[in-house]
């Protein structure tokens, strides 16, 4: 029964917008990146990606990260500036020892800008972090 499924709360994993210099291009590009803050891997990893509003879709994006170190980030995807007009959700699945977690991360229109950026927790830049 659906009431006996427990999926536990996820916590230490975030999703980051960074706007980095692209050495080879010499550009301004944003990248989405996966960051697991905890003490422990992630294995398997699933990412699914969308944009959205009341009058467009994007199509829908997948990655896998086989593991996620400790302590570490992972790149996501090169996101376009026109995505920023759209929400932008993140569904992440993954496995921490025998338990599955799961949680969308969501970036809500006009929300990613220079001026929202912060620090980010283990990559030393500014983004736009979601919790």
């Amino acid at each position: 029964m659906k009431k006996d499924i427990q999926i536990p709360k996820v916590e230490g994993v975030y999703i980051a917008i960074v706007n980095e210099f692209h050495a080879v291009y010499k550009t301004l590009d944003w990248n989405a990146y996966i960051i697991n803050d905890k003490d422990v891997d992630l294995e398997l990893v699933l990412i699914v990606t969308t944009g959205y509003s009341e009058e467009k879709i994007t199509s829908t994006f997948r990655k896998k990260i086989d593991t996620l170190p400790k302590k570490s980030c992972a790149k996501i995807e090169m996101m376009q500036e026109e995505l920023f007009a759209l929400n932008n959700t993140f569904k992440v699945s993954y496995f921490e020892g025998n338990s599955m977690f799961d949680k969308t991360y969501l970036f809500r229109k006009n929300t990613i800008n220079l001026k929202a950026l912060q620090s980010i927790p283990l990559m030393e830049v500014k983004g736009v972090l979601v919790k």
